[in-house]
């Protein structure tokens, strides 16, 4: 039997979070084992649950989104995020995506865009839309490297597959541009992470060249 992809959702409008568990739940990819209307239920209840993917949304009551993805990660690196809201503001975007986020899904996304986000997500993309891309990808562009790695270098295959991570580049996509295979791309993403003491793409990617500022 193939293996479901478990995605939990924290979401405190009932009528949305049951909306996306249904979605999630009718596809032949996904499940839910559960859903959460804030952060301090999903703090207490992720880690013994361990799904492949959270759901999060930003503005919840009490705790906000983005800071139960930092206490979370802390405990549970494996665990990937998907932030789920109505905003596209740039702050709040990168705050996200520095507390360990890995995607960002719009709650106006159709039900197919919401799926393939998830596959995306779980296959090693960073899923988000256009606009939100264009403003981190810019971000990037306008920061040298950080010089507080140079005493730890990357071999050059290393800097060639983190650059490739840095624009969005899937673990296939990367083994396809490299010309090695998807286990050798996992190792030396390991090796990186080592490196550089960092737990995600996106803290290996701002620790290697600096953490950009979104305007």
């Amino acid at each position: 039997m193939v293996k479901k992809i478990s995605v939990c959702v924290v979401e405190d409008i009932q009528d949305i979070r049951l909306g996306v568990e249904r979605i999630i739940n009718a596809s032949d990819d996904f499940l839910c084992p559960k859903t959460f209307g804030d952060a301090e239920e999903a703090l207490s209840d992720l880690p013994q649950i361990q799904p492949d993917i959270v759901l999060m949304d930003i503005n919840l009551p009490g705790i906000s989104g983005i800071e139960c993805i930092r206490r979370v990660k802390s405990k549970c690196p494996d665990i990937q995020f998907m932030m789920f809201t109505i905003y596209e503001d740039s702050e709040q975007v990168f705050d996200a995506i520095s507390a360990g986020a890995n995607g960002y899904l719009l709650k106006k996304a159709s039900h197919g865009q919401i799926l393939a986000a998830l596959r995306e997500l779980y296959d090693g993309g960073a899923p988000m839309s256009t606009h939100i891309a264009r403003k981190v990808v810019s971000a990037f562009q306008k920061v040298p490297a950080n010089n507080e790695v140079n005493d730890n270098p990357l071999t050059v295959r290393e800097k060639e597959v983190l650059q490739l991570l840095s624009k969005g580049y899937l673990y296939k996509e990367i083994s396809d541009q490299l010309n090695i295979s998807t286990g050798t791309v996992r190792q030396h993403i390991h090796k990186i992470y080592e490196k550089l003491h960092v737990q995600n793409r996106t803290e290996a990617i701002n620790k290697y060249y600096g953490k950009p500022r979104i305007q």
